[in-house]
């Protein structure tokens, strides 16, 4: 933890195990890397590892979470660990219950499980799932994990989901086991005040979620996680865009794509080229003064508690960004 503006704040990496075909490698090198920079930067001082859930992409895009979570969990001493997010209605809850247990268990209590209701069309077709009730399920769905990860046995019986008289051991360390919710739009938000921990979300639906917090009148700790808009620090911002551009424009472009396919567009257009992000966001590449600069702005404007960003663009190698972890940690955490 590092304290800004007089309030701790959280800050951490988050991680998609992505090996584009321009760049790729073995993948079980990719992840063997990819485990070292995560326990280089718990060494560093960041306090939280996130990951990120998505299926049938063509770079391998981490599909199995909670198995990444573990193994992270078991090279792991002190960070927390995230899914940010798990696509719920994809999964059977109980499923899910059970192994985020196991991974909480693994790593002494530093889980926290984030959810989300999905977006992409081919993920609910790919799992026979119709998209139209992914609200519904994943309303189910939260409510089968409440029951599981509490003491004894329990029956549901919903729409979705149905079990009878089940037990599910063992019992996450964490009691309550936190869980977080993603989203983007009104109702996902509202969602999160009214059914979970902690809210994964951009910038400008915070609003909208303290709102719903306080006619709800919930009492618990606020919570909020939020990305950073860079994808490197570095000394030499113009050095580092260049060995980066063409990651930062794949990964840019296959979310813009995604999110317009499915009727979310979050970018007023499709990116053509690594420019037309930058001009953007021209702080995509950040020198550490800049990032100190927006750490602090960000945390006097809104109630975030955790910050994070994406440690590496698709298809660089790990290692390739070391470096702008060592000037984070210098900067903020030492």
């Amino acid at each position: 933890m590092a304290v800004i503006g007089g309030r701790e704040i959280s800050f951490g990496l988050w991680y998609d195990f992505r090996n584009p075909e321009p760049w790729a490698r073995p993948v079980e090198e990719l992840y063997a890397q990819t485990f070292e920079h995560i326990r280089y930067a718990e060494r560093l001082g960041f306090d939280a590892i996130w990951t990120s859930e998505h299926h049938f992409i063509g770079d391998g895009y981490s599909p199995s979470l909670l198995p990444i979570c573990a193994a992270i969990a078991a090279r792991t001493t002190r960070v927390r660990i995230g899914t940010n997010v798990l696509l719920l209605p994809l999964h059977d809850p109980v499923r899910i219950a059970e192994d985020a247990a196991t991974v909480d268990i693994i790593s002494g209590g530093r889980f926290d499980l984030g959810v989300a209701v999905g977006y992409k069309q081919e993920e609910f077709s790919g799992f026979d799932v119709d998209r139209r009730e992914r609200a519904t399920r994943m309303d189910e769905a939260i409510g089968v994990l409440r029951s599981a990860w509490a003491p004894g046995r329990f029956s549901f019986d919903g729409k979705h989901y149905r079990y009878h008289d089940i037990d599910v051991t063992p019992k996450p360390v964490q009691q309550p086991m936190p869980l977080w919710i993603g989203g983007f739009s009104e109702p996902a938000v509202k969602r999160a005040a009214r059914l979970g921990d902690a809210l994964l979300a951009a910038a400008n639906v915070i609003p909208t979620y303290l709102a719903e917090r306080e006619r709800l009148a919930v009492r618990g700790p606020l919570r909020i996680a939020l990305s950073l808009p860079w994808a490197m620090v570095s000394t030499d911002p113009e050095a580092a865009w260049a060995s980066i551009r063409e990651h930062v424009f794949y990964q840019h472009r296959e979310y813009a794509r995604w999110f317009t396919a499915a009727g979310m567009p979050l970018f007023p257009t499709i990116p053509g080229s690594p420019e037309d992000i930058r001009r953007r966001n021209p702080d995509i590449v950040v020198t550490p003064a800049r990032a100190r600069e927006i750490i602090e702005r960000t945390v006097v404007s809104l109630p975030v508690t955790h910050l994070y960003w994406w440690a590496v663009p698709p298809g660089v190698a790990p290692k390739q960004t070391v470096r702008s972890l060592e000037l984070i940690s210098r900067l903020i955490l030492s």
